[in-house]
């Protein structure tokens, strides 16, 4: 067998030219497509310094504008090519010219090998994706779109709300649910060559074609009708920032790039000489068998969006501007709010109650009551536990409490179920310190031995409330001291992460902690999750958990767990 790589280029010609040869000498081949706005004659030379080699072909040219049909049919004609002209290609794996292997290609070949029949794509439903901007996620399928985002951002807006206003809504063929996703997939052959020769191949062309950006559609939705085995996730590194622009990897990015463990990475800048070179260089020794896991790396560029959105302290920027109606104090004691710790760990309230000595409370606004502390109905003031009086006007609930508890620490537990307008008023308070494990919520769901269909709704409706949640705290105008880790990053070193909590509540600071709350045990999770993706479902709120374990050799050091308990 042997993996075709299929190339989407329109600038830095050297570099895909670099690329190319590089594939081709461990005996992939490759299609490239050069898009028409590259003139005839530096195309012309492109092809001539490449004809040397007969792995090569060059498809037929399309125009390639972001977002438009161009892009599709560009990956149509270079995959059709490849199928026709390569007949032992088993995977056909999409890339552009700013890609760049990371790893040796015969660790992809042996990887895909080791999975004949799984297509390797990124595809969610339009109600699970967290990445579409402007409210045009269904609408994309439903509307037209005859104009250029980029190019003619006016008459595209403007397009749009008239089809809004007038009710316009265009028919989805029979048998297909939408799906978006990456853009950069690696299909199998079988896969490939249904959609390519379907019969009605023709009524969807014609259909996505008037799609919204369905170069992260057409292939994302067909591939659902035939692939008996998607892995919904791409094997290429690509990374965006909060307004949708890809990240550039650079050449100091070299040592990040080497820890995502991932096969292919873009977009990479055409002068990062030490990228290429080290990459593309020869690695003699034993091949790696690690998983892929962008995750390693989510947490630095996690950090770079929130130093991006929300600037420095004392450092402020347009966003950050005072507004009026800041209060002056939202609530009369500090308090702490934990999301997540209850479903991760056991018997976590009475273990937080004797470390700090503070009073613990379960969900204060879980839907049938307040669970207050030691199970009481009553708190000072005589503050009912009923969950009509307390959604009567939930902030006053809460500063009710503190102000009745004064002296006294108060702790509790929220999460997605939890009365969800109160969340804000916890964002802005200066008063609050929250903590939470996103992601958690689907702890449950995995120990439970529902339909999986019952628990993918229910999961896709619990991670868009704790979404809007996040939102809310990570708000400009949030002022609360919060503490934010997926449910992957938390669990490497839970001690760690629990010190400081335990340490900001301060009744007995620099105590370092001897005993820890019991963690449930989450063997099977990492497939859960991943078995949510292949159903279509994108649980993204946890982090990144190994899904396929590494069958032979003995575990990376990376990859074995840490050492639970502190002691001095």
């Amino acid at each position: 067998m042997s993996i075709g790589i299929v190339m989407l280029a329109h600038t830095a010609l050297h570099r895909a030219e670099q690329v190319a040869r590089h594939w081709t000498k461990a005996g992939c081949p490759v299609v490239i497509h050069v898009d028409q706005v590259v003139p005839k004659k530096r195309f012309r030379i492109f092809a001539e310094r490449l004809a040397d080699d007969p792995l090569i072909r060059f498809s037929r040219r399309h125009h390639c504008d972001w977002g438009t049909w161009g892009l599709v049919a560009a990956s149509q004609d270079a995959s059709q090519l490849m199928l026709s002209e390569f007949e032992d290609v088993s995977h056909v794996y999409l890339t552009s010219g700013a890609c760049l292997p990371l790893r040796p290609v015969q660790e992809l070949v042996d990887y895909l090998k080791a999975r004949p029949r799984t297509d390797h794509i990124e595809s969610a439903t339009t109600a699970d994706v967290p990445w579409t901007i402007g409210g045009l996620d269904e609408e994309r399928f439903t509307m037209r779109f005859p104009f250029s985002w980029r190019r003619n951002r006016y008459l595209f807006d403007h397009f749009v709300e008239l089809q809004r206003k007038i009710g316009y809504s265009r028919k989805i063929p029979d048998g297909l649910t939408p799906h978006m996703g990456s853009q950069w997939w690696c299909l199998t052959r079988q896969t490939l060559a249904s959609i390519l020769e379907d019969p009605k191949r023709k009524i969807y062309d014609r259909y996505f074609r008037h799609v919204w950006i369905p170069d992260e559609s057409y292939f994302q939705t067909l591939t659902r009708l035939y692939s008996t085995n998607v892995v919904s996730r791409s094997l290429t590194l690509s990374k965006f920032d909060f307004q949708g622009k890809p990240h550039i990897f650079y050449d100091d990015h070299l040592q990040l790039l080497r820890r995502s463990d991932c096969f292919v990475a873009r977009k990479i800048w055409h002068n990062a000489d030490r990228l290429y070179t080290t990459f593309l260089s020869p690695k003699p020794g034993q091949l790696s068998l690690q998983e892929p896991n962008p995750g390693k790396i989510d947490r630095i560029f996690a950090k770079a969006v929130d130093r991006r959105t929300r600037g420095r302290p004392g450092l402020y920027m347009q966003s950050r501007h005072p507004n009026e109606d800041w209060e002056n104090g939202v609530t009369a004691a500090k308090y702490s709010v934990f999301q997540g710790f209850t479903e991760l760990f056991t018997d976590f309230e009475p273990w937080l109650s004797q470390v700090t000595g503070a009073r613990v409370h379960g969900h204060l606004f879980a839907p049938d009551r307040a669970h207050f502390a030691d199970g009481q109905s009553f708190m000072n003031g005589a503050l009912s536990d009923n969950a009509t009086l307390r959604d009567y006007d939930p902030k006053m609930f809460l500063t009710n409490l503190l102000w009745n508890t004064r002296g006294e620490r108060q702790c509790f537990q929220l999460g997605p179920k939890s009365t969800r307008h109160v969340m804000w008023d916890i964002a802005k308070d200066p008063n609050a310190q929250v903590s939470v494990i996103s992601g958690a919520w689907a702890i449950p769901l995995f120990q439970s031995n529902r339909s999986f269909a019952d628990l993918r709704r229910e999961a896709a409706q619990l991670q868009k409330i704790e979404t809007e949640m996040l939102d809310s705290l990570r708000s400009p105008y949030s002022k609360c001291r919060r503490r934010i880790w997926t449910m992957a990053e938390f669990i490497e070193s839970p001690m760690e992460a629990i010190q400081v909590i335990v340490d900001e509540i301060g009744f007995q600071p620099n105590r370092r902690l001897t005993e820890a709350p019991r963690m449930v045990d989450l063997t099977g999770f990492g497939q859960f999750l991943q078995n949510l993706k292949n159903q279509g479902m994108h649980p993204y709120l946890m982090g990144d958990f190994p899904a396929d374990p590494i069958a032979q050799g003995p575990a990376p050091d990376a990859l074995r767990p840490r050492p639970y308990l502190v002691k001095d």
